[in-house]
């Protein structure tokens, strides 16, 4: 176990001596949020696919950047036996799991008469079904440790839907409804549950959106991003990855200790229509 190696708190390091797990974690939201919560103190646990030489590259970033310890585990979401193991691995190599973010995600686009069964059944696995494994394996070890934070990163969509997205869509509003009922069962722990509901936001894969739209639409990358990605989102930006991190680095910490079973909505305005 590495417990004996993590540092001791500062009041600007608040999750020093805390272990974190980040899933879907090797790019995109889940990368920066596993950076904020380093940069917080916490050993982080990423997990996801990827070339082996880019994650390699993001461990060693995290590890130089904010001098923490830093492991992966390339466990696939949709496999129960993968993501038990990788429950197990991380209390093995650290001792304890304090901060669980299930991120791990996938989508797919079409009529719900052409959408195909087996992408439904992914798209459940993965967004939906990997929350509620991580999250039963997960509440045992934070229970035996006396803290624990599980933030699901749910989407806008798990507030609202839009159409060609009926696996989407279901998967979203199934994390927020599982956040809510675990939030309720440990209530009077010192374990809170939540969910943050990002609305687009800027990463190399939106990035890659916006230049097919383009192509495909045969307009610019500023309509793509206003008429079409943003078409619902009133502020006409998009969010941040850093901005996803920093929400998430609060709900782990100490001044979050009574919001629980809440749907926290960073999507510019679009649910508020």
């Amino acid at each position: 176990m590495l417990t004996d190696t993590l540092p001791r708190a500062t009041a600007s390091r608040a999750l020093t001596g805390r272990v974190a797990l980040v899933t879907g974690s090797t790019s995109g939201i889940g990368l920066g949020i596993a950076r904020a919560l380093a940069a917080g103190g916490a050993a982080v646990v990423l997990n996801g696919f990827g070339r082996p030489e880019d994650v390699a590259e993001a461990e060693a970033a995290i590890a130089a950047d904010f001098g923490v310890p830093v492991s992966f585990s390339p466990a696939d979401m949709s496999d129960p036996a993968a993501i038990e193991a990788m429950i197990e691995g991380t209390l093995d190599r650290y001792g304890r799991l304090d901060i669980l973010v299930n991120n791990a995600g996938i989508q797919h686009v079409a009529p719900v008469t052409e959408f195909p069964p087996a992408k439904w059944d992914q798209i459940l696995a993965i967004n939906l079904s990997s929350a509620f494994h991580t999250i039963r394996h997960a509440v045992p070890a934070m229970r035996a440790g006396g803290f624990g934070r599980i933030v699901n990163i749910a989407s806008a969509h798990g507030l609202v839907a839009s159409p060609y997205k009926s696996a989407y869509v279901a998967a979203k509003h199934g994390v927020i409804g599982l956040t809510k009922a675990v939030a309720l069962e440990v209530a009077e722990e010192p374990i809170t549950c939540n969910a943050v509901c990002p609305g687009y936001v800027a990463t190399p894969l939106v990035e890659k959106q916006i230049d097919q739209q383009a192509a495909a639409h045969g307009i610019s990358r500023e309509r793509v991003v206003r008429e079409v990605l943003l078409a619902q989102q009133p502020n006409k930006r998009f969010a941040s990855v850093e901005e996803i991190g920093a929400l998430v680095m609060f709900l782990a910490g100490e001044a979050a200790s009574s919001i629980t079973g809440a749907a926290l909505a960073v999507d510019g305005g679009w649910t508020a229509h």
